[in-house]
């Protein structure tokens, strides 16, 4: 038990070294930056002035949503996703996986789950004793389920899912744009040192190579990075789901939670556009009910009924409330293994 535990600290310690790689470039740049160029090589106050308020603007924003994507913990499952103890008692006790299948089928009919394993089974983690909701995953190394995962990223050390998403996203925009804003300045500088002017300055030379370096790879980096998660905003994607498709009773749909640029887009950034561009929450819902593409809805008697799911969303006041009203939430009823029958509920 002690050596197990040993493992699992030093594996703990271990998982923060790529953070701490990067926190140290961070503060070097900032260093770089601000004191051997600005302070050290610049010339003229107003130009001092000039280039420190617009770093320190870009070295801010990058920084926030830096810690806002690294120190936001995931977003784990609500309670009505968690098996009851009669519910893990009744699993426990049955002797065929078959068995096992057909109690999480019985349980899942409560609960608004659209996906399931690759197997056609209900979607369940035996480490968490939980029902999946659409779109969540087991993370083996924050050791929870993770709403809306998309991975978890080594050089925050921390999962990206619904809880931090958009966060992320703005860390790689800002990252890119301060990357591009030192290669931008310093270009200039790092142009004379080379052709033999401020001579005298040997070690700001070092640094101005290293400033024309480092940042001008990141950026070239972070171009693709951004582009593809810029990608997968408007596909309405997870990198998980880009890897692999989510698989429905009626098999693998790589498109199912495409519902228009709009509203995917929505879904991320939320519906308040004065906060898409600051690391605060404001995705819409709640991270464990998805609209799905599908066929508009068809008026029935008593409600809408549906054979497909529905593109646009609809104003809900349900059994399974969101931080959004437009939120489109559906009461999932499985007629047979192979045929999809929804109902919005109003």
């Amino acid at each position: 038990m002690a050596v197990r535990e040993t493992f699992r600290r030093c594996v703990w310690l271990l998982s923060w070294i790529p953070v701490t790689i990067l926190i140290s470039v961070i503060l070097w740049s900032y260093y770089a930056y601000v004191v051997q160029l600005c302070l050290i090589t610049l010339t003229g106050t107003a130009r001092k002035v000039i280039h420190l308020l617009m770093f320190h603007v870009c070295f801010g924003m990058f920084s926030w949503a830096f810690w806002r994507s690294a120190f936001t913990a995931p977003s784990p499952p609500s309670e009505e996703f968690q098996l009851s103890l009669s519910d893990k008692q009744r699993y426990a006790e049955q002797d065929t996986p078959e068995a096992q299948r057909q109690i999480l089928l019985e349980i899942s009919q409560k609960l608004p789950v659209h996906s399931r394993s690759a197997s056609g089974a209900i979607r369940f983690c035996r480490h968490c004793q939980l029902i999946k909701p659409d779109r969540c995953h087991h993370c083996s190394a924050c050791q929870t389920c993770v709403l809306r995962m998309d991975h978890h990223c080594p050089w925050l050390n921390n999962c990206v899912g619904f809880s931090n998403y958009k966060f992320f996203l703005l860390f790689l925009t800002f990252s890119w744009l301060y990357c591009l804003f030192i290669v931008a300045t310093v270009t200039p500088y790092f142009i004379k040192f080379w052709r033999g002017k401020f001579l005298n300055y040997s070690s700001v030379k070092l640094h101005v190579f290293f400033l024309m370096l480092v940042p001008g790879m990141f950026a070239f980096t972070l171009t693709f990075l951004l582009a593809f998660h810029c990608w997968l905003v408007i596909t309405n994607k997870t990198t998980l789901e880009w890897l692999s498709a989510p698989f429905f009773p009626h098999g693998p749909d790589r498109t199912a939670f495409d519902v228009g640029l709009k509203h995917n887009v929505l879904q991320v950034f939320g519906s308040q556009r004065r906060f898409w561009l600051l690391p605060v929450f404001s995705s819409d819902g709640d991270g464990q009910i998805f609209p799905l593409r599908g066929k508009p809805l068809v008026p029935n008697p008593g409600g809408f009924h549906l054979t497909g799911t529905c593109e646009e969303p609809e104003k809900h006041m349900g059994k399974y409330p969101s931080k959004d009203s437009t939120e489109l939430l559906w009461d999932i009823q499985f007629e047979t293994r192979t045929h999809l029958h929804l109902e919005a509920e109003l």
